[in-house]
């Protein structure tokens, strides 16, 4: 695969990737009823958030499906802080996940998603460094969200969504470390999805993950994301910005095979259901401002007997 300057720029960010030696050797299902009711409760706050998500990860094995929900508990409780948190009481949170992430803290008795995320990163070997820029890559939304360029905001796409499907790797197992710029891409490609889909709602909330360069190059400013509306212009730059992202999920696609099989499914169902996101903004006449684009529940299992069909072909 021929890499671009940004995706070699994003490879180094992720560093040298050893194969796991081992597989985890023990888990939750030991009998430590505490530690599965901190399980089930990140399964709760999964489906909650995401029910995209908790489809995708219900195909595979349990105690991956188990420790993906765990995963995804860590990354949206970080995202609350971010979000909802005090000045100063972020900080003291975001240190203390940080202190989680490197293992130099422990759980609080009362915090459940922490005891199960500890649990699942001590047990899939899960590298420090990915937790820590997420932590620093959701932390960049407190600061006025604007990007140059789309090299730029891939850094930004990198942090919050790549750092998790390289957690995710871990997780669901990986042949080799030929899975990591794929893992990468995939992260691009559906960071880019959530910010196409949400462009009216981000507005609102003062942030704009548009490059600014793509914005100039279709002769479109924010004062056209203020008006809202849905002109010639505006549908030339959706086409362009869907192209590129569906370009990402293509060369991503190639990535599965180096995943180990009971993973495939699943993370080809996530990349799948999130392509439907696309084909439901075009149905949508390109119109994020007043209507947000989502799949149904049967839209989302429509899909999989195709993709089911397409992996079995796969060499495993």
């Amino acid at each position: 695969m021929i890499q671009t300057q940004w995706e070699n720029r994003l490879i180094n960010l992720a560093g040298k990737v050893t194969h796991p030696a081992t597989r985890p050797d023990l888990s939750y299902w030991a009998g430590d009823a505490s530690l599965e009711k901190a399980y089930e409760l990140c399964g709760q706050i999964a489906v909650h958030h995401s029910k995209s998500f908790y489809l995708a990860s219900a195909l595979l094995p349990e105690e991956k499906r188990s420790s993906v929900r765990a995963l995804y508990a860590f990354c949206r409780t970080v995202d609350d802080i971010v979000d909802e948190g005090t000045l100063i009481g972020r900080e003291v949170e975001l240190n203390y996940w940080r202190g989680l992430a490197q293992g130099i803290l422990h759980p609080r008795p009362d915090d459940l998603v922490g005891q199960a995320w500890v649990d699942t990163r001590s047990r899939y070997h899960i590298p420090a460094q990915y937790a820590l820029q997420l932590i620093d890559g959701v932390s960049r939304d407190l600061g006025a969200v604007r990007y140059a360029t789309f090299d730029e905001l891939t850094t930004y796409c990198y942090g919050v969504a790549s750092t998790v499907g390289l957690m995710s790797m871990y997780i669901v197992g990986f042949k080799s470390a030929e899975a990591v710029p794929y893992a990468i891409k995939l992260g691009v490609a559906l960071q880019m999805t959530n910010i196409l889909r949400d462009i009216g709602e981000d507005f609102r909330n003062s942030r704009v993950y548009l490059p600014q360069e793509d914005l100039r190059a279709f002769n479109l400013t924010e004062t056209d994301l203020a008006i809202s509306l849905v002109t010639p212009q505006w549908r030339e730059f959706m086409k362009f910005q869907l192209f590129r992202t569906r370009q990402l999920y293509t060369e991503a696609a190639e990535g599965l095979k180096h995943l180990e099989r009971d993973g495939q499914l699943a993370i080809g169902a996530a990349a799948d259901f999130y392509q439907g996101i696309l084909e439901t903004i075009e149905a949508n006449d390109y119109d994020v401002f007043s209507k947000r684009a989502s799949l149904s529940a049967w839209g989302k299992l429509s899909r999989l007997p195709r993709l089911w069909l397409n992996l079995s072909g796969t060499p495993g």
